[in-house]
């Protein structure tokens, strides 16, 4: 069972939020995960790593500062198997692909922008998350 934080879910979002407006305002790009690290990698290899890593890192060094400082460790249970999560990750990768971006730059950045595109991405997300999920739980039993 999940706690209910509307403090905390605010203000992460805000801190979201305004990372994204930065790194709009001043780079004009936008925060797409997938893409951030995809172009960090052959054959993508970007000319402007310097930024994306800087990205990478303070991700790195949120997690961790949230984990000492703050005292909250995020507890990951993993309740399916392996090959499920395999194919999952796959799943996931194809859909980044075949959407051009992720839930992170879709999500966030796109619908900001009310873009048509970043809008039926995000649908299908949804949508897709909802049928997964009531086939792992109803049909799979996952």
């Amino acid at each position: 069972m999940t706690s209910f934080t509307p403090i905390q879910s605010l203000l992460g979002g805000m801190l979201i939020g305004t990372a994204v407006i930065i790194l709009m305002a001043f780079l004009g790009r936008i925060a797409g995960s997938s893409g951030i690290i995809g172009s960090l990698l052959p054959p993508k290899l970007a000319n402007d790593k310097s930024w994306r890593i800087a990205f990478l890192i303070g991700l790195l060094i949120a997690a961790f500062l949230l984990d000492t400082v703050a005292d909250y460790s995020a507890v990951i249970q993993n309740i399916t198997t392996e090959p499920m999560l395999i194919i999952g990750g796959l799943l996931v990768g194809i859909g980044v692909t075949l959407s051009s971006g992720c839930t992170s730059g879709h999500g966030i950045c796109g619908l900001a922008r009310l873009s048509p595109r970043s809008i039926a991405a995000t649908l299908t997300f949804m949508a897709s998350t909802a049928v997964t999920v009531f086939i792992a739980k109803h049909l799979i039993g996952q």
